[in-house]
């Protein structure tokens, strides 16, 4: 009976030690994170809302691709944009079918075309008349928008930068481009065989604000020489540049940067430039001390 007895209190005893908090269960579990757990639960049944689950990836595909889009016609807007070579007029510097990326930021920035850079510019007027251009399609037109391919618009052309707004340039037949009384020599980027001039021009005083073009296969290309009659006399306005090309970005194999050739750099072309205003102002300063002298002269031999 005194077993019995015993036994029947070890049992109230055991249960009154579980109420207290003993871990019966074995589970690794605080009475704080009970208590967590079932706050959470408590405000999702007071809200009537389940946990929120992360979006599927195919729901977000859609606007990741609009982002893609928006930032592709930014970029395309303001930064730079693709463009391909249609012709042979820049052979060997650019081919038919290379693909080239154009810094349109720069001029964003009051940045002017300069001699001997390579850009992209729209038609002055009257270039490309009587020329088949290429008629692309629905979706090559909307790539070309946002910037995804090539420009379509096949009213563009490409040239080097020869002469600025202020420069005088000129060519007799068979010689060699003259600048500012500077002979180029232009050996470095002309198509091999190619001369700088096939028929004499010039000399030709640029307008400020305007540009003389030329390509480097100059006996295939249409240029600033071959338009003098349309309005501008060849020249091509500054603000109808697009911008410069500044490297071939496809095919892979022809990767390159197009620099300024070297011989634009030498310092008398600005030196050449900038004589004919200084000779015109010295002459201006000088007439006057020549008159005087003249009339001392003539004063002196009447008195004696």
């Amino acid at each position: 009976m005194a077993v019995g007895a015993r036994s029947g209190h070890d049992e109230p005893e055991k249960r009154a030690d579980e109420a207290i908090g003993d871990d019966v269960t074995g589970d690794d579990v605080t009475d704080d994170e009970r208590a967590h757990d079932d706050d959470d639960g408590a405000a999702a049944g007071r809200s009537g809302r389940s946990p929120k689950k992360p979006r599927s990836f195919w729901k977000e595909l859609p606007l990741l691709i609009g982002i893609a889009l928006v930032l592709a016609l930014l970029i395309k807007t303001f930064l730079v944009q693709a463009f391909s070579i249609p012709s042979e007029s820049m052979m060997n510097t650019l081919q038919r079918g290379d693909r080239v990326l154009v810094d349109k930021l720069t001029p964003w920035f009051g940045s002017e075309p300069e001699r001997g850079e390579v850009v992209v510019f729209h038609d002055p007027g009257g270039w490309l008349e009587g020329q088949k251009t290429p008629d692309p399609n629905v979706v090559q037109k909307f790539l070309s928008f946002i910037g995804l391919m090539p420009s379509a618009e096949e009213k563009d052309l490409i040239k080097r930068v020869i002469a600025v707004g202020g420069d005088t340039v000129s060519c007799k037949e068979g010689g060699k481009v003259v600048l500012n009384g500077v002979a180029l020599d232009e050996t470095s980027y002309l198509y091999p065989g190619s001369v700088p001039c096939q028929d004499s021009f010039g000399p030709i005083k640029v307008p400020e604000g305007r540009i003389w073009v030329m390509g480097d296969n100059r006996q295939n290309s249409l240029d600033s020489r071959f338009h003098q009659q349309l309005p501008g006399g060849g020249t091509v306005a500054n603000d109808q540049v697009v911008g410069r090309a500044v490297v071939i970005a496809w095919p892979v194999t022809r990767w390159a940067t197009l620099p300024v050739p070297d011989i634009f750099d030498q310092p008398g072309l600005d030196k050449a430039a900038a004589a004919a205003p200084l000779g015109a102002a010295s002459l201006a300063a000088a007439l006057p001390l020549v008159l005087w002298r003249r009339k001392k002269r003539t004063a002196g031999h009447t008195a004696e």
